[in-house]
């Protein structure tokens, strides 16, 4: 297998599986991440490599290191593995999800952004999920068709919090999530409630259903629920651990144990929460957003350059929402008829919103 953002949490988990289940890593792609790169190259002994700029390159001793997007396509086209595990962060997803599909790979998809960005353009049959709230919405549905599927939320790191103080977090609150230990990005997405957004409109691409929702579930035990016509309602619990629905993005099928179950004594009970638009601003787009899932471009882009703004303290946490809702309103008018067009959108977006105050 292909594995893209192999130093990250879902790429070292992968390996995880891989190193346990012998299965034959052919290349590895990486940021920035050098120290834990090599180590990984020394575990696994890939044939190609690749990391983000041609000085990381230099500092790699291994005979084929490429870099960049075009490296990490050159990869894809290179390699003879029949799937490619997608866990880069942001948009920079989208380009290698296409390749690999037109490579006639299968992508085991963690790379939220391939299809909030162009969820219609990409053919689902193609893609394996890896978010635990997709794989859990796969494990239930089975083949069958739901009358509307839910997933749930953590809350992130305020759910918790007094509303009035939540505007002015700081970058350390944010990224101190209380459940999952996760890269900066989802952790403040999370935060944000953006990365449940996200998920609702994946979802939709994925399994062709736009009865679709979401409720907070503080502790993570449960990760999905399927409503079916006959009035059944299904649930997918599994301690919140990413191996299990990597495991079955990779083989399919699993024999053996990956976690440990769930223990109900243990649980005790389960608490269930509505997502409030006052504690998560960027909730209220939600229903407008599902009805036209091509503007998810917008979404994606305006929320990438918020958080470059408030990673780098140019903007306080409150306004992370408030862009990307901004941004929403001022492109009301998308809709792409191509992925040339996604990436021209994208584009406008990002310009408008960095001038944007």
């Amino acid at each position: 297998m292909i594995v893209l953002g192999s130093t990250g949490s879902i790429g070292t988990s992968t390996l995880e599986i891989a190193e346990r289940f012998h299965i034959r890593v052919e290349a590895l792609v990486a940021g920035s991440n050098i120290s834990l790169l090599r180590e990984q190259i020394l575990r696994f002994a890939p044939c190609y490599v690749c990391v983000a700029t041609e000085e990381l390159a230099k500092e790699l001793d291994h005979p084929r290191v490429f870099w960049g997007e075009e490296g990490i396509l050159e990869v894809i086209r290179r390699a003879s593995s029949a799937i490619v595990v997608n866990a880069l962060v942001g948009f920079l997803g989208l380009r290698p999800t296409i390749a690999a599909i037109e490579e006639g790979k299968t992508v085991a998809l963690a790379n939220k952004e391939s299809l909030v960005a162009a969820g219609a353009f990409i053919d689902p049959c193609h893609l394996r999920p890896i978010d635990s709230e997709h794989f859990g919405l796969w494990y239930l549905l089975d083949g069958r068709k739901p009358r509307r599927m839910v997933v749930t939320a953590s809350g992130g790191a305020f759910r918790d919090w007094p509303v009035e103080k939540i505007a002015t977090a700081t970058l350390d609150e944010a990224l101190n999530h209380p459940n999952w230990s996760m890269g900066a990005k989802i952790t403040i997405d999370s935060a944000t409630m953006t990365n449940k957004l996200f998920e609702l409109l994946e979802a939709r691409w994925m399994f062709g259903c736009e009865a679709i929702d979401a409720v907070i579930e503080p502790r993570s035990v449960v990760h999905a629920l399927v409503e079916f016509r006959d009035g059944a309602t299904t649930a997918q619990m599994a301690h919140p651990d990413m191996k299990l629905p990597i495991a079955y993005a990779l083989m399919q099928e699993v024999e053996e144990p990956i976690l440990p179950p769930v223990d109900l004594l243990e649980v005790g009970s389960l608490d269930f929460r509505p997502i409030d638009p006052v504690r998560y601003p960027i909730w209220r787009i939600k229903d407008d957003l599902l009805a036209h899932p091509e503007r998810g471009v917008v979404v994606n882009a305006a929320n990438e350059v918020a958080i470059e703004k408030f990673m780098a303290r140019r903007i306080a946490f409150g306004e992370l929402s408030r862009l990307v809702i901004d941004a929403y309103e001022r492109f009301d008018d998308v809709a792409p008829r191509s992925l040339d067009e996604v990436f021209e959108i994208d584009a406008a977006v990002r310009r408008w919103c960095e001038t944007a105050r």
